[in-house]
């Protein structure tokens, strides 16, 4: 009696998908929220994103592979051209483009800008789907003509209302962005929900407090390099399992602060180093909540005049390549 053929796989699918728009419409906290992880540092001021970051979300059923970009911007210096390289990569990456714009800046136009579909976007031949976030704050009689008007721009394969705060139809966005992966095996394991490793994670942890305790330029004027990333304890030492009475230590993080003019270090320290000090601590506490261990943050500010000017500085600081 011959065994019975093992039973065929379902059809899975695989495929990378895009997030593109202008700076904080919300494409990193759709990212977040789709994975139900944070991935994507979030601030209320523009231009927090500066890397392409991949979150991977997996299901039965099919693997999506995010890439959330910067915010599209007219470039004025290198780090801008680097960051506006990242997104088009992005673009040129994606089997699925998802374009997202805030609607409850858009709803209330009597028309669009000119500038409404970035040149990226244009140029692609690639699916997209438009995706109306803030739909939660706009009047639901200003979406349809919101969404007549951008029909009317680009041949958008669908159209999204979305709130990636409150999540409000990602189900059904969801179900899209499957219908339109590829047929593909996984390309990452199933446990896995991002590339990048942990230091990449710490210092974007890092430089999200920075951005929300200092004002005007100091953010956009800083970046963060791990210059010390020590594992403490008997499993990373190779010693015998510690008695239970005894309290693990602290993992030791060093990191770097780059500004680009002293009276910039001197408002990231503050007075008697206030400043500096409770960047650290909230810090700190995100970065324990990420790694599952105590950490020993050390923080140094440090002056590099016209570091996002310096593309061997940005290739260093890994915004290039």
């Amino acid at each position: 009696m011959t065994s019975a053929p093992p039973p065929i796989p379902p059809i899975f699918r695989c495929g990378y998908v895009a997030i593109i728009g202008e700076p904080n419409v919300g494409k990193s906290t759709l990212m977040n929220g789709l994975l139900q992880q944070k991935i994507s540092i979030v601030t209320k001021k523009p231009q927090t994103t500066r890397h392409k970051i991949l979150g991977i979300l997996t299901t039965p059923a099919y693997q999506a592979v995010f890439l959330d970009t910067p915010g599209i911007i007219q470039p004025r210096y290198a780090l801008h051209d680097a960051m506006m390289e990242s997104a088009a990569s992005a673009v040129g990456d994606a089997d699925l483009i998802l374009f997202m714009v805030d609607a409850a800046r858009s709803a209330p136009r009597g028309d669009l800008p000119e500038d409404a579909i970035p040149a990226q976007l244009a140029a692609s031949v690639k699916p997209v789907y438009l995706l109306l976030n803030k739909v939660d704050l706009v009047d639901k009689a200003l979406l349809l003509p919101l969404i007549d008007r951008y029909s009317h721009r680009h041949p958008f394969k669908e159209i999204f209302p979305v709130s990636a705060l409150t999540l409000e139809g990602t189900v059904a966005l969801m179900t899209g962005i499957a219908s339109e992966l590829p047929v593909h095996p996984p390309l990452y394991p199933a446990d896995i929900v991002s590339e990048q490793n942990e230091r990449f994670f710490v210092a974007e942890i890092i430089r999200e407090k920075i951005f929300i305790r200092c004002q005007e330029e100091v953010p956009y004027s800083t970046t963060v390099e791990i210059t010390e990333f020590i594992e403490r304890g008997a499993a990373a030492a190779g010693e015998a399992e510690p008695r239970k009475s005894r309290k693990p230590p602290k993992w030791f993080i060093s990191a770097d602060i780059y500004v680009e003019r002293d009276s910039q270090k001197g408002i990231l320290i503050g007075k008697k180093g206030g400043m500096l000090k409770e960047i650290g601590e909230m810090a700190r506490r995100d970065i324990e909540r990420f790694l599952g261990h105590q950490v020993f943050l050390d923080l140094h500010v440090k002056v590099r005049a016209g570091w996002r000017t310096d593309k061997e500085w940005l290739q260093r600081l890994g915004y290039r390549r």
